[in-house]
């Protein structure tokens, strides 16, 4: 049997909604950002404009942002460029031409199926979050289930979520592929552990900071001392905020927005929370184990659970049970050596989700269905 690391892709390109801030974005960017030193030539392409871009890029790296959204100035004009974009989406693909063309995130998934049908450029798809849970509408998900057999392959990045891949296209079809440790910043020479729950993603209600701000209100006085800082933006700020003041914590809770890099925070913060109600497989979590934190997730559809093994290297609770997350925060508030203990044992996600490992995985996929062995 040939054991030989596969050779890495001659031309590849990523296509999602745009490069703002998220998980999915993240991703693309490190995965771009890999092949790019690597050699292989690389395109992103996106449907918003580079002012959205979030993440540094290897200059070598092509742009193709297509800027759909801000072209359209009105209903008729928005009908007009959407009815265009998947004729544009495979103009632009096709000038590139790539061995494959990977998408990222369902609706994305669903255009790139569309516009390269015919071209015989292969297009794997690549969904980013539990579809059993995130709801895309009716006509999407009929679309989704119609398209998606047409794509060279379905990666997914847990098993759960793959048993669904499994009755959406031809099994052989389905790749599971998490996503891998980025390589994170040093901790700096004065960084250390202040009394700071730490939780980071978009502020919506698939992310559970509701559920967190209720169990850090519930402790009463255990929590003195405490602060919990919640990273990021999104539409349930202001319903965040009401919540917060209306519990009585005041300027205890922070909520400082999007940060350049968070692992900043991640070195300082004395525990990290993920409470969130589904996932796919969460970046922030394995930036907080791989920076030595002690974590707390919710063991929610899809993903805590094939990365935290309760006790071991982290605490799982029930998703949605406020009492049960505060019960932990307790524990793990009121024991230091507990905290740096599980800390410790957190940081073998750098070698089981290593890059190396990860990425070995995409090359295989890619030379696979690009069919370019050599």
């Amino acid at each position: 049997m040939n054991t030989e690391r596969p050779q890495h892709p001659h031309r590849v390109l990523l296509a999602i909604l745009s490069l703002s801030p998220g998980g999915a974005e993240r991703v693309v960017s490190e995965l771009a950002n890999w092949w790019a030193g690597r050699g292989t030539e690389v395109a992103i392409l996106t449907f918003r404009g580079r002012e959205h871009d979030h993440y540094s890029l290897n200059p070598g790296i092509q742009r193709i942002p297509l800027d759909f959204w801000r072209e359209s100035r009105t209903p008729w004009e928005f009908a007009a460029n959407r009815l265009r974009l998947p004729f544009r989406v495979r103009e632009a693909v096709r000038a590139f031409g790539p061995d494959a063309a990977i998408s990222f995130i369902d609706l994305t998934n669903i255009l790139m199926v569309t516009a390269l049908a015919g071209t015989k450029i292969p297009v794997i798809v690549s969904e980013r979050i539990d579809p059993r849970h995130h709801r895309i509408g009716l006509v999407w998900s009929f679309a989704r289930r119609l398209l998606y057999p047409l794509s060279r392959a379905l990666v997914v990045q847990t098993h759960a979520v793959a048993r669904w891949a499994g009755r959406v296209v031809p099994k052989k079809k389905v790749a599971v592929i998490p996503n891998f440790v980025r390589e994170m910043p040093g901790p700096g020479e004065n960084a250390f552990r202040e009394r700071v729950v730490l939780a980071v993603g978009r502020l919506d209600r698939q992310k559970g900071h509701d559920l967190l701000i209720r169990a850090f209100a519930a402790l009463g006085r255990g929590r003195e001392g405490w602060r919990l800082v919640i990273l990021g933006e999104g539409p349930e700020r202001s319903s965040l905020e009401r919540l917060a003041l209306t519990l009585g914590l005041g300027c205890e809770v922070i909520m400082p927005g999007v940060v350049r890099e968070p692992a900043e925070w991640l070195y300082k913060a004395g525990l990290f929370v993920l409470p969130s109600r589904y996932e796919g497989f969460p970046n922030s979590l394995l930036e907080a184990m791989a920076c030595g934190c002690a974590v707390i997730a919710a063991d929610c559809p899809s993903g805590p659970g094939e990365i935290v093994s309760h006790g071991q290297n982290g605490l799982l609770v029930p998703p949605g049970d406020v009492d049960a997350l505060s019960a932990s925060l307790l524990r793990l508030m009121g024991d230091e050596n507990l905290r740096a203990s599980l800390g410790n044992r957190a940081r073998d996600v750098r070698s089981r989700f290593s890059r190396e490992k990860i990425m070995a995985q995409w090359d295989e996929l890619v030379v696979k269905v690009s069919g370019r062995n050599t």
